[in-house]
């Protein structure tokens, strides 16, 4: 694999509107990262679509890079951490949900220590899990809960999903126009998609760029940046209505947001 950028592919578009007008914005070094081991590439490199205005990572990892990245697993995305406390936070993530579907399959993607599945369980909600690593998915069935370790963008479910939910996930994704065709393809008519991720919209993200204190260009599993203002496009473009947007309590400068699936409209 070597040093460099040989460990990803490389976007040669921007991948969200597919323009190549696109402005290097730097450069950040990764190594201090825990996930990050050689030979993945030390430096991140960033850019700015000049069309469509989104952020995002020069390329995603390899399939080889990955299995690099996926050989330990960070504390607060072991199943079962903090339990007590992470069962609070979930709750109000549960709570957001109620007024717009109360009961029905909650899929989480990507659902890292578990706590929102069972949380969404412990309400009524029949949970179901997806997620990349093996060793996770062994350790939500081991406490009952249906997971499965799969590409959530080839999912075909049935019956569908009253709630998917992608909380930190979707910044994560090669291709997250792919995931939310996914989405509205697994959910039922006004079916919720649950969303959290950092907002780079956020007054406080400017405050810690000029403080040189942001982690998240640094943050190495990330590959996209996105804003509020190009997430509601984005989602409006796949056919889903943001309804309610607030502030994440998982991970600082995270907004969470919630969006009902409709049916796309069809011209004659």
């Amino acid at each position: 694999m070597g040093t460099g950028v040989e460990d990803l592919h490389l976007y040669p578009v921007c991948p969200l509107c597919h323009a190549d007008l696109l402005v290097e914005l730097g450069s950040v070094d990764c190594t201090h990262h825990e996930r990050y081991s050689a030979p993945l590439s030390p430096q991140m490199h960033w850019r700015r679509c000049e069309q469509c205005r989104h952020v995002f990572r020069s390329g995603y990892y390899t399939d080889e890079a990955n299995e690099i990245l996926f050989r330990g697993t960070n504390e607060n995305q072991v199943v079962g951490f903090d339990m007590l406390g992470q069962r609070w936070i979930s709750a109000r993530m549960v709570d957001r949900v109620l007024p717009f579907q109360s009961g029905g399959m909650w899929l989480d993607v990507g659902f890292g220590n578990g706590s929102l599945l069972m949380t969404a369980q412990e309400y009524g909600f029949d949970p179901i899990g997806l997620d990349l690593r093996q060793g996770t998915v062994d350790a939500m069935r081991e406490l009952g809960v249906q997971a499965e370790c799969m590409d959530f963008c080839s999912a075909m479910l049935e019956p569908k999903c009253s709630v998917i939910s992608m909380a930190d996930v979707l910044e994560h994704m090669p291709d997250p126009r792919a995931a939310l065709e996914s989405a509205h393809r697994n959910l039922v008519e006004g079916g919720v998609l649950l969303l959290s991720m950092p907002n780079m919209d956020a007054p406080l993200w400017h405050v810690m760029d000029a403080e040189g204190v942001n982690p998240y260009w640094s943050e190495i599993e990330h590959v996209h940046n996105f804003g509020r203002r190009r997430l509601y496009e984005l989602l409006e473009e796949f056919s889903f209505t943001p309804v309610q947007y607030g502030v994440s309590e998982r991970y600082p400068v995270c907004m969470e947001v919630i969006a009902l699936r409709r049916e796309p409209v069809v011209t004659p």
